[in-house]
C-alpha cells in the first residue's frame, strides 16, 4: 500500500505518470480529505466531488485569486485562462456558455458528422498504406491527434491549410496548468497564446465580411454575440482559444486510450468486434477508467463545511477524477475494464453540475466513430511501445502509440 499522507501534489512521484492507479486507491483508502503542503485540499471520492461540482455557491471556478501568482497577471496566460469557460463563474459563464451550446446544438452535430466519417476515412486509408510502406504507425500522431483537430477547425471555419499549428498551440497552453510549470514551459505557453490571438484577430475581421450560418459556425455564433454586446473582444478571442483547447486535447487522449485499453484487454476487443453496439458501454468505460481529465479544481467562496470538514475562504481544492472513477462505493471491481458495466456513465469525466463539460455530446461522436471505423479496417492492431505516456498530472493520454496494423 502507497502512504497517502506522502502524496503531494508539488512533488509527484516518478513511478506516477506511467500509473497513477495504486496512488489512487490508497487516497481512496485514507481519509477522505488530503492536506497539501501549500494549504489547498485533495478529495477523491466520488461523492465528495459531485458535492462540489454541484455546490455553485459554495465552491467557484473563477482562478484569478490561484492564477496571479502562477502566471503573473499581466501575462498571456493569465489572460487566456481567467477569460475562458471553464475557469469562471456566472455571469460570464452562462453568457458563453449559452452561445456555445447554442451552436453544438443537435443540428449542427449532424451537419459534422458526414465530415468526421470522411476525416476519419481519410486518415485510415492513409494508415493502411504508411503501413504498408514501413510496417508501423503512429496511432496518436497519425490517427487520434488529427481527429479533433479538423473538427474544431471546421467548428471555428479555420482554412484547411492554415490548420497546422493549432496542436501545438493547445499543448503548450494547456501544459501551463499542471501544479508545477518550468520557466520554458511558461514563455512556451504565453507565445502560443500571443500566436493563436493574433491568428484570431485576423480570422475574425475576415469572418466579420463572410458570415456563415450562426447554429453551426461556432466563430460566427461569437461574433454575432459581440456585436450585441454580450461579449468582449477578449472574450470572444479566448474562448475561442479554449474550445481549441477543450476539444482537443482531451478527445485526442480518448480516442488513444480506448485503443491502447482495447488491446490491452483483447476480450474485450473481441467483444466490441462481436457485438459493434456495445461502443457506447465502451467509450463511457474508457472515460471512466482512463479519463482524459484527471484533475479539476474548485475554490471556496466562504466558511464552508464539506463531509464534517470545515474549510476557510478561498482554500484551493483539488478534485481527483481519477480516483473518483475506481471509487468502489460507486462501481463495482473498478479497476476492472468492462464494456458491459451498467453504470458506468457515472463517471466524472466530463465533470457534473453546471459545468459538465459543454462539448460531451461531440466528444462522444468522435471517439465513437473513430473506434469503430478503426476496428471494422484494423482489427488485429498490435501496439508495439505504450511507454510514451504523457507526463502531465491533469490529463492522461500518449505522446506517441506506435503500432502495426
Amino acid at each position: 500500500m502507497i502512504g497517502t499522507m506522502a502524496f503531494d501534489l508539488s512533488r509527484i512521484p516518478a513511478d506516477f505518470f506511467e500509473d497513477p492507479f495504486p496512488y489512487y486507491a490508497s487516497l481512496l483508502d485514507g481519509p477522505p480529505f488530503m492536506f497539501q503542503e501549500d494549504g489547498s485540499v485533495l478529495i477523491s471520492r466520488h461523492a465528495l466531488l459531485s458535492a462540489v461540482y454541484k455546490d455553485v455557491n459554495g465552491f467557484s471556478s473563477d482562478k484569478k485569486l490561484s492564477f496571479g501568482p502562477k502566471f503573473g497577471v499581466d501575462s498571456r496566460l493569465y489572460e487566456h485562462h481567467t477569460n475562458s469557460l471553464v475557469f469562471n463563474d456566472p455571469p460570464l459563464h452562462t453568457r458563453v456558455r449559452k452561445i456555445i451550446t447554442g451552436a453544438l446544438n443537435p443540428r449542427a452535430i449532424r451537419v459534422m458528422e458526414p465530415g468526421l466519417r470522411r476525416t476519419i476515412s481519410i486518415l485510415l486509408e492513409r494508415m493502411g498504406k504508411k503501413n504498408a510502406q514501413t510496417g508501423s504507425v503512429d496511432i496518436i500522431e497519425d490517427f487520434a491527434s488529427q481527429i479533433p483537430i479538423q473538427i474544431i477547425g471546421d467548428l471555428l471555419g479555420i482554412p484547411f491549410d492554415e490548420r497546422d499549428p493549432l496542436r501545438d498551440w493547445s499543448l503548450a497552453i494547456l501544459g501551463a496548468l499542471e501544479p508545477t510549470v518550468s520557466e520554458p514551459q511558461m514563455e512556451i505557453g504565453n507565445e502560443a497564446v500571443e500566436e493563436f490571438q493574433s491568428y484570431l484577430r485576423t480570422l475574425v475581421e475576415v469572418r466579420k465580411k463572410e458570415k456563415k450560418d450562426p447554429e453551426t459556425d461556432v466563430l460566427t455564433r461569437l461574433i454575432v454575440a459581440q456585436g450585441a454586446a454580450e461579449l468582449s473582444e477578449t472574450e470572444l478571442l479566448q474562448n475561442c482559444i479554449f474550445i481549441l483547447n477543450a476539444g482537443h486535447e482531451t478527445t485526442t487522449n480518448l480516442i488513444g486510450n480506448a485503443l491502447f485499453m482495447l488491446w490491452r484487454h483483447p476480450d474485450q476487443k473481441v467483444l466490441l468486434l462481436d457485438e459493434p453496439d456495445l461502443i457506447d458501454g465502451a467509450v463511457e468505460e474508457v472515460l471512466r477508467t482512463q479519463s482524459p481529465n484527471q484533475f479539476g479544481n474548485r475554490q471556496t467562496t466562504k466558511l464552508i463545511e464539506i463531509d464534517g470538514l470545515v474549510l476557510k475562504k478561498d482554500v484551493n481544492i483539488h478534485m481527483c477524477i481519477g480516483a473518483a472513477n475506481r471509487d468502489p462505493d460507486v462501481f463495482e471491481k473498478p479497476n476492472m475494464f468492462n464494456i458491459r458495466r451498467k453504470n458506468a456513465r457515472n463517471h466524472l469525466g466530463f465533470a457534473a453540475g453546471p459545468h459538465v463539460c459543454v462539448g460531451l455530446t461531440l466528444a462522444r461522436l468522435e471517439a465513437k466513430i473513430a473506434v469503430t471505423e478503426f476496428l471494422k479496417r484494423f482489427g488485429g492492431y498490435i501496439i508495439k511501445d505504450y511507454s510514451f505516456i504523457s507526463k502531465r498530472v491533469r490529463f492522461r493520454g500518449f505522446v506517441s502509440l506506435p503500432a502495426s496494423l
